[in-house]
């Protein structure tokens, strides 16, 4: 992982994760939704446990059940072994597809 840096206003993340954004420009608060996201979908150990420092355990947490739209099925398994506490039927990402398919373009 390439660290960003030890300024507290940016998550230690490696921009790789990033590649369709302007991560210069990016304003890592209002973001939250779709970094964690990212994270979730993509990252590792070491990248959770950044998102957890940058964040709060509780802000994660309450974002990936109750804020973001949508993960796919990989995604919201691996959140569930990142966040034991999370219940796949709380999440808003399964509950919004529930019986939905989802296609890929």
């Amino acid at each position: 992982m390439e660290l960003r840096g030890k300024n507290k206003n940016i998550p230690n993340l490696d921009p790789v994760f990033f590649w369709d954004f302007d991560i210069d420009a990016m304003d890592f608060i209002k973001a939250h939704k779709t970094i964690i996201a990212r994270i979730i979908e993509r990252g590792g150990q070491g990248e959770i446990d950044e998102i957890i420092r940058f964040y709060g355990y509780s802000k994660v947490v309450t974002a990936i059940r109750d804020e973001i739209y949508f993960l796919p099925n990989y995604a919201i398994d691996k959140a569930l072994k990142f966040f034991p506490e999370l219940k796949k039927e709380e999440m808003y990402c399964y509950l919004n597809r529930k019986d939905k398919p989802y296609h890929w373009i």
